[in-house]
């Protein structure tokens, strides 16, 4: 399986060092973040799924770990923005290249802003992102991955409950 993808390009370019993980991609057995998580045997609080969504009306990122839920109101205000939906996942797939499962926010289509979640993710820690393609994830510093985005860190989880 051919690891290049614009995500790892993207990373390349920007002189990020990342180490690949390949996993047998399961589409329809759950949520995807979690069985990436299980199937490279990393906790899912570390394991960050990316989600497209649409900030007043204009498209965004957010970067959480796949065992939360995005709070459309906390996003939204990070951000600057007044309200916040999930990107229908056609919209997300021609906006950033990627398709469902391997959605990253490293070499999409379109810069758009992106917030990283920082709850629970120490400052200098690693994390696991899609790579770019269903069934490759990309384990890095998330300092790192926040730099090279550009990304801005804020809470923007639910609270569980």
């Amino acid at each position: 399986m051919s690891t290049a993808t614009p995500a790892t390009r993207f990373l390349d370019s920007a002189g990020v060092s990342y180490e690949i993980f390949e996993y047998e991609y399961g589409g329809g057995e759950g949520p995807i973040g979690l069985h990436a998580a299980a199937s490279i045997g990393w906790p899912p609080e570390r394991v960050l799924k990316t989600l497209m969504v649409e900030l007043d009306g204009k498209p965004a990122c957010a970067v959480i770990p796949s065992n939360a839920s995005l709070s459309m109101k906390k996003l939204a205000k990070a951000l600057g923005g007044k309200s916040a939906q999930m990107m229908e996942p056609a919209k997300a797939e021609r906006l950033t290249g990627f398709h469902t499962g391997g959605i990253s926010p490293f070499g999409q289509k379109r810069r758009v802003p992106i917030v990283i979640d920082a709850s629970g993710v120490p400052a200098h820690g690693q994390v696991v992102i899609n790579g770019g393609k269903r069934g490759m994830m990309v384990v890095l510093l998330v300092d790192a991955a926040i730099s090279a985005l550009g990304a801005t860190a804020a809470e923007v989880c639910a609270e569980a409950k």
